[in-house]
């Protein structure tokens, strides 16, 4: 665990679900196998799915692949089992930012967990699916360093030229996400190092547009149909545009939102600041959200992430409650 502290005077707690990352097998195999929260959690999923998460991840070769995703969940609800257990967390409201929404979704108690696994691996490919013969050349991209402005006049020469791109979220000051094709990606790239910025990675497959509102449409009506949420038990702040859900049907619309409308992290900070939240605990594997600036300047920051190799040791067993 790691506390960034910065003192402020709220004294709510908000759990913060990250968004995925890559999970290679190499740096996750060994925590799914020796760390009790996560091998009970895993349990849960092989018996959610019929099979063993384990083996069918072991085998993945994709970054976000089926398998990928549910280890990524496995992980984070782990994370956040620990931190209650062991920390002692008493959220007082829930946020999920991206694919964080799914774990987010479990421990508001709106759906099991079992249906959560069952309701992304039923996503995942539905995704895989739609971006087989729709937008198939395009990427995500995230980059830093780039004020409003400047992006502003990148964007606006595409519109000049006719190319295509979409906005894909907002994270930080000067930390944005744009859809891009792939044969502009390059030039997208250098007119952002011109522009003083850094890229820092492409997503394939893309999200978070509204170019991609068919895929909205497919996942409701072959997914979220044979799924029944229920009123989440803490308030869930939108990662769109920080609103307060509270009820199932608000809980499914956000969910839905994921695949066409951006992330607005600053939105999320807004809220959250609004319901007296000073501490936030990210638990999950997260590389993102705890190094915001925007996070670091307004709460004490926590993190409950995966143990890095140097540190890790044969964890303690759960004693029963």
């Amino acid at each position: 665990m790691m506390t960034h502290t910065v003192a402020p005077d709220r004294t709510g707690t908000a759990i913060v679900f990250p968004g995925m990352g890559p999970s290679a097998f190499a740096e996750v195999g060994k925590f799914l196998l020796l760390d009790p929260y996560a091998r009970e959690r895993l349990a849960q999923a092989d018996e959610a799915l019929g099979h063993s998460v384990f083996d069918r991840f072991r085998d993945s070769e994709e970054d976000y692949s089926v398998h990928s995703q549910i280890v990524f969940l496995v992980n984070s609800m782990a994370l956040a089992d620990r931190a209650v257990a062991e920390l002692g967390l008493s959220p007082t409201v829930i946020t999920g930012p991206s694919f964080g929404q799914k774990a987010a979704a479990a421990w508001s108690g709106a759906l099991p967990f079992a249906d959560v696994v069952r309701l992304t691996a039923e996503l995942a490919r539905c995704e895989e699916e739609f971006f087989a013969t729709s937008h198939p050349d395009v990427v995500t991209h995230s980059f830093v360093r780039t004020p409003q402005e400047r992006l502003a006049e990148i964007l606006a020469d595409f519109d000049a030229r006719g190319a295509w791109y979409d906005f894909s979220g907002r994270l930080d000051e000067a930390f944005h996400m744009v859809s891009v094709r792939e044969q502009d990606l390059d030039e997208f790239k250098a007119r952002i190092s011109a522009a003083g910025g850094y890229s820092m990675y492409s997503m394939r497959p893309p999200v978070h547009a509204a170019s991609f509102s068919a895929l909205r449409r497919k996942a409701e009506e072959e997914v979220f149909t044979r799924y029944e949420l229920a009123d989440p038990a803490l308030p869930v702040v939108s990662d769109h545009d920080g609103s307060v859900v509270r009820t199932a049907a608000e809980l499914r619309s956000m969910m839905l939102d994921t695949f066409d409308r951006p992330i607005n992290w600053p939105s999320v900070v807004e809220t959250l600041t609004g319901l007296d939240v000073g501490t936030v605990c990210v638990t999950g594997p997260d590389n993102l959200f705890h190094r915001l600036d925007l996070t670091r300047s307004l709460f004490t920051v926590r993190t409950v992430g995966l143990p890095k190799k140097r540190e890790r040791q044969r964890p303690r067993r759960r004693t029963a409650s």
